[in-house]
């Protein structure tokens, strides 16, 4: 494991979590096998990145085209997510965690939509690491969904177009709350976005592994901080 400087610790990490399904197959597992073990990782790098001060940690869960999977291992998905928060929930509130949702996560069943309030609600007032779960989340449904509330607001004269510029746009994204993304993590040695984060990542810095996500553990969440310590973020000037 590198040793980082934790005075350069990067704000917001997003981490496109890839790699369960083949975690499982190498294995002669079900696919949902390797859902399973991957949250373990979550528990885990939830817990390491509350641990050394990163400000935000965005996690892509559940992306909009993940409904064409197989009926069976959506559920899966989201009986594991139903675990996860019910397993969970009491941990992210001791550690003064804040528990976000990016995504149109209204198309999720009832009961877990209600399970989502109930956690976004007990933990709004903490001060803590914000954790977003991107939820039935596209990067480009994001900027429509941002752009029709844009339009309502200047049709209704709550927002004056003259006013619009990347700033203000950014009130309109489900991360408003939060900073641009400065590290993206992606497991799997998969070397693509996946609609993930678009506007926001803009001068993200940019982190590919071959590790299996049912495989990354602390010390490789290290690895990767260590990386982007190492880059020269010029922001594009010189």
């Amino acid at each position: 494991m590198k040793d980082i400087d934790f005075e350069n610790i990067p704000r917001h990490i997003g981490i496109i979590m890839d790699g369960n399904g083949r975690w499982a197959k190498n294995r002669f597992l079900p696919r949902i096998a390797g859902h399973k073990e991957g949250m373990n990782r979550v528990v885990d790098i939830v817990e390491e990145c509350c641990k050394i001060g990163i400000k935000t940690l965005t996690l892509y869960a559940f992306s909009t085209e993940n409904w064409k999977r197989p009926e069976e291992e959506v559920k899966g998905l989201m009986n594991i997510l139903v675990i996860y928060i019910n397993s969970q929930l009491k941990r992210i509130l001791e550690n003064n965690i804040i528990f976000r949702v990016v995504g149109d996560y209204s198309k999720l069943p009832s009961s877990i939509v209600k399970l989502l309030d109930d956690s976004i609600e007990k933990s709004k007032d903490n001060t803590g690491m914000v954790l977003n779960i991107a939820l039935n989340y596209g990067g480009r449904a994001e900027i429509i969904s941002s752009i029709k509330k844009l339009y309502e607001d200047i049709s209704d004269g709550k927002f004056s177009v003259d006013d619009l510029n990347e700033e203000t746009f950014k009130n309109y994204l489900y991360t408003k709350e939060n900073s641009d993304v400065d590290l993206i993590i992606r497991t799997g040695n998969e070397k693509r976005i996946s609609n993930f984060l678009i506007y926001q990542l803009a001068y993200s810095e940019f982190y590919f592994t071959d590790i299996l996500w049912p495989e990354f553990y602390a010390e490789d969440l290290y690895d990767a901080i260590y990386d982007f310590q190492n880059r020269n973020r010029r922001f594009g000037g010189i």
